[in-house]
């Protein structure tokens, strides 16, 4: 595709970091007009809380790419430092419990915070997948449907060039921009906080493992080799968090509603 957005002089402007730019600047502003609109968040709260997670996605996706490939980052550690490559779920794992420390810190109710940081987080990430496609990375397997896409650009990071595959990050971007679709219509509908964050976990870690089957870089790991990717174990293991917590709050809530 286009994993140069354009040059001017000596400085290069990838579309990779433009489409992430844009997402984080579409989900701060969501974040603050969200907070300030709920829980009277402060624009100064919004944007310590927006620094910290900056750090921890960018702290734990490198940190995770090291079980993409063990071998490889231990021997040579300083390819982590690197200005490409994250992994999704470290992101995240990561930035939960910061926005839980966080939350509590400023006292703020934190679940029902938790559930405006679900849309927030499928902003960002969608238009990150959108700068997936246009850098080649996160490539899907060869295809030869009439939706498949060629690389053709050496710079990209798709493989084999010059090849139909299946556009996966279009398919991971359209998917996430329905979810976010369906967390935005559900917000006045919720029975308990918190209940949007975990449908968003089971909804997002659910279609993750389907999407696996089209990935095509098979460097992203895996527990079983071309069984089980990293990432379904991350999503099996997150889909059952998710359910016995709102299973538990859900109960919690009908409790509370049989008292009233």
């Amino acid at each position: 595709m286009h994993p140069i957005l354009f040059e001017v002089g000596s400085i290069t402007v990838y579309t990779y970091g433009f489409c992430i730019a844009v997402g984080a600047l579409l989900g701060f502003g969501y974040m603050f007009w969200q907070g300030k609109k709920q829980f009277s968040l402060t624009f100064d709260q919004s944007n310590t809380l927006f620094i910290l997670l900056v750090v921890a996605g960018v702290i734990g996706g490198k940190l995770f790419m090291i079980f993409e490939d063990p071998a490889l980052y231990l021997h040579h550690p300083k390819k982590l430092a690197s200005g490409s490559g994250f992994v999704f779920y470290g992101s995240l794992l990561l930035a939960i419990p910061i926005m839980l420390w966080y939350f509590k810190k400023i006292k703020i109710p934190t679940l029902g915070m938790l559930d405006v940081m679900a849309a927030v987080t499928c902003i960002v990430h969608g238009f990150g997948r959108i700068g997936c496609f246009m850098a080649g990375c996160c490539y899907g397997l060869p295809t030869e449907s009439f939706w498949g896409v060629t690389f053709t650009n050496p710079v990209c990071q798709a493989e084999p060039l010059n090849t139909l595959l299946h556009p996966t990050q279009l398919y991971e971007a359209t998917f996430i921009f329905c979810l976010l679709g369906v967390l935005v219509f559900l917000r006045s509908k919720k029975k308990f906080d918190g209940q949007l964050f975990l449908i968003y976990v089971i909804a997002y870690a659910s279609g993750r493992g389907v999407l696996e089957l089209f990935r095509g870089d098979i460097q992203r790991g895996f527990l079983l080799e071309n069984v089980l990717s990293n990432s379904q174990f991350i999503s099996m293991l997150m889909i059952a968090v998710a359910i016995y917590f709102y299973l538990r709050l859900n109960r919690k809530s009908n409790l509370l509603n049989k008292k009233k």
